[in-house]
């Protein structure tokens, strides 16, 4: 038995209060960040495991956090967290695991999501840091949102893209829209939404009696717009979604402008992630953005 089971598995027994004996391991998908594992008992009982090295602790941990906070949605299911344990060089989340793969159900997926964005907070922001990807995510308390959203979100990611060697074009682009930035917000003044905050179509899925579950988070309070855009970006809800989302809670019209500028932040990320070509995409849509504004 590799050794890093024997830690998990101690920490899912003193979690659970049962003994839990390993059976067997499998390998499970687990992003593009971390390694994912089923860790399975004699007994039946499944566990979902994510590894990553040591150094990234704190990412493991703000996402232990982060499902915890979901979880105030009773509307939608969230594995829970058992803990965050270190093995050598390497740490480990430790997840209750969840059989996806059940049939589709974007209405009861849209109204999820609405009780989700229904909670809210006094300020924009989070009580701790995390992390979008292995990206570094402040989420500094704040009253005003085009504010946050300026400062904690495209500054941020504008300055590590500079690091990384963005052309200046973009980066030049991206300072003007932060300086620019209250065009989008007229007349719309949104409250301190509860976001799951990195909702592309990989971290969404379906229960077996077709009960939506959401997981992987970058938690924070934001516009809830910032989360059906990205809805948006990397795979589609479908139909079915924004007729319930709607039906509850009902889309600004200016939300047709604000998903692109909202869905930067997160093609800013990925070039600081990966590179490539997001970093021309970023700069179109920077640009387009500008022109909306003359």
């Amino acid at each position: 038995m590799e050794p890093w089971i024997e830690v998990v598995g101690n920490l899912i027994a003193s979690d659970t209060g049962e003994p839990f004996e390993p059976a067997r391991r499998s390998g499970a998908g687990g992003g593009s960040i971390s390694q994912g594992f089923v860790l399975a008992g004699i007994d039946g009982r499944r566990f979902f495991v994510k590894r990553n090295q040591l150094r990234l602790r704190p990412m493991f941990e703000a996402e232990a956090a982060g499902l915890k906070e979901l979880a105030r949605c009773a509307e939608l299911r969230i594995p829970r967290a058992l803990g965050v344990v270190a093995q050598g060089s390497a740490c480990f989340l430790v997840l209750e695991h969840l059989e996806l793969g059940g049939p589709a159900h974007g209405a009861g997926l849209g109204r999820g999501i609405a009780a989700l964005h229904r909670i809210t907070a006094p300020e924009f922001g989070w009580s701790m840091d995390n992390f979008i990807g292995s990206t570094p995510q402040p989420n500094g308390p704040c009253s005003d949102w085009v504010e946050f959203y300026r400062d904690e979100r495209l500054a941020h990611q504008r300055r590590l893209a500079r690091q990384n060697g963005a052309r200046r074009a973009l980066l030049d682009a991206v300072a003007r829209l932060e300086q620019e930035l209250g065009g989008f917000f007229p007349e719309y003044h949104p409250p301190p939404s509860l976001l799951h905050g990195d909702l592309w179509s990989g971290n969404w899925g379906f229960l077996p009696d077709g009960s939506p579950a959401l997981f992987d988070p970058a938690v924070y309070y934001g516009d809830r717009e910032a989360d059906i855009a990205m809805m948006e970006l990397f795979g589609h809800p479908g139909a079915d979604f924004f007729a319930a989302y709607n039906e509850r809670m009902p889309l600004d019209p200016g939300y047709a402008v604000r998903r692109e500028l909202y869905n930067l932040y997160h093609i800013l990320n990925h070039f600081n992630l990966f590179g490539g070509g997001y970093a021309a995409q970023a700069e179109r849509m920077a640009l387009g953005l500008l022109a909306q504004l003359r």
